[in-house]
């Protein structure tokens, strides 16, 4: 299984209602809540530590995170959505953005 859409867009863009929509249509979506609440993925924290930590273009083991998903949005896949296009070259980018704009964070 590889990733098939990569959201680019950060929290608060509607990537909750975006990964219930992802997994209501058959692709199994992995977001910031399963990093924090699956326990299978207890070592993800681990490894985003280690990718939010090491220099620019160092290369990581995308599978190893991603494996058994098809998409991913939200935070912290999102933060990493360029090196992810590289890595799943076929996949689609969805870019979620807020409904009223970069000034309603203010």
């Amino acid at each position: 299984m590889t990733l098939k859409v990569i959201g680019a867009g950060y929290g608060r863009t509607g990537t909750m209602s975006t990964f219930t929509a992802l997994n209501q249509l058959g692709l199994r979506c992995y977001h910031m809540v399963e990093v924090i609440m699956n326990k299978e993925n207890k070592t993800h924290l681990d490894f985003w530590r280690r990718v939010a930590n090491s220099p620019p273009g160092q290369q990581h083991d995308w599978d190893s995170v991603f494996k058994g998903y098809e998409a991913a949005v939200d935070n912290p896949a999102c933060c990493v959505w360029k090196e992810l296009m590289q890595a799943y070259p076929d996949a689609k980018v969805l870019l979620t953005l807020h409904p009223r704009g970069p000034d309603a964070w203010y």
